[in-house]
C-alpha cells in the first residue's frame, strides 16, 4: 500500500513540474509582453513626446541601477519559494514586501524546512491567500475606506508611519527566516556581514551603495559555505583511532 502511494506522489510530482514548466514560462512571457505594451504605449501612443533615445537613457540608467537586483533576488528567493512558486512570485511582483514572508511564515507554522518539495507546495499555497487577501483588503480597506481614512489623519502621523512601514516589513522576514531555517551558524554570518557592509564598507565607498545588497548575499553565501558543517546530518564524526603501543 505504501509503494502503490509513494508511486503514485512521485507520478504526481512529475506531472506537476512538467505543467510547471510548461506554463511557467508562458505566463511570464505573456506578463512581459503586456506590461511593455501598456508602457510603451504610455510613452509613444499617449503624446506625452518621448523620444526613443530619453527611452534608452531611461532603461540603462535603470539597469545600471537596479540590475544586479535582477540576479541577486532569483538567487536568494529560490532556496525558500522553489521553482514554481517562483514563477508565481515574479509574476504577481510584491515579492519581498508581501508574498517571501508569506511564504517564510507558512513554512515555519507547518514545521517544514525551506529546500524541500513539501515546502515548495507550501511555499506556492501561501502566495495564493496571499494574494487573495491582498485583493480583498485592497478593494475593501484601500478602494473604500483608503481615500476617506488617509483624509481624516493628520498628515505628521501619516509621514511618521511611512518611516517604520519598511522596517517593520523586513524585520518580520528576517526573523521569520531565521526561525525557519534554524541554522545558527549562518544566521551569526550573514548578521556579521550586513552590519560590516552597512557600516563599514558603504561609508568608506559610497559608490557601493546600490550594490550592497548583492555583496552581502554573496558574501554570506561563500562564508556559510566554507563554514558549514563538515558531517553529514544525523552522522558524527569518525572518532580518532588510537594505536596501541608496541612492545
Amino acid at each position: 500500500m505504501s509503494t502503490t502511494t509513494s508511486a503514485d506522489t512521485t507520478a504526481g510530482l512529475a506531472a506537476f513540474d512538467r505543467t510547471t514548466s510548461i506554463w511557467g514560462p508562458i505566463t511570464l512571457g505573456l506578463g512581459l509582453l503586456i506590461s511593455l505594451a501598456a508602457a510603451l504605449y504610455a510613452a509613444f501612443g499617449s503624446g506625452t513626446g518621448i523620444t526613443p533615445v530619453e527611452l534608452i537613457t531611461a532603461v540603462v540608467a535603470v539597469l545600471a541601477t537596479f540590475g544586479v537586483i535582477a540576479i541577486i533576488e532569483p538567487i536568494s528567493y529560490f532556496p525558500i519559494l522553489g521553482r514554481s512558486a517562483m514563477y508565481q512570485a515574479f509574476l504577481i511582483g510584491n515579492i519581498a514586501n508581501k508574498l517571501l514572508p508569506a511564504a517564510v511564515v507558512a513554512q515555519a507554522n507547518l514545521g517544514e524546512r525551506p529546500g524541500t518539495r513539501r515546502a515548495e507546495l507550501i511555499a506556492g499555497s501561501a502566495i495564493i491567500g496571499a494574494v487573495l487577501i491582498h485583493i480583498t483588503t485592497l478593494i475593501l480597506f484601500v478602494g473604500v475606506l483608503g481615500t476617506w481614512l488617509v483624509g481624516m489623519l493628520p498628515a505628521p502621523l501619516i509621514a511618521a508611519a511611512r518611516g517604520y512601514i519598511l522596517p517593520a516589513v523586513f524585520g518580520a522576514v528576517v526573523l521569520q527566516s531565521v526561525m525557519a531555517m534554524r541554522s545558527r551558524r549562518t544566521t551569526i554570518v550573514a548578521v556579521i556581514v550586513a552590519a560590516v557592509i552597512v557600516f563599514v564598507v558603504v561609508p568608506l565607498a559610497p559608490a557601493l551603495t546600490y550594490y550592497a545588497t548583492a555583496l552581502a548575499v554573496i558574501i554570506t553565501i561563500a562564508v556559510s559555505w566554507f563554514a558549514r558543517t563538515k558531517t553529514p546530518p544525523g552522522e558524527t564524526a569518525p572518532a580518532a583511532r588510537i594505536s596501541e603501543p608496541t612492545r
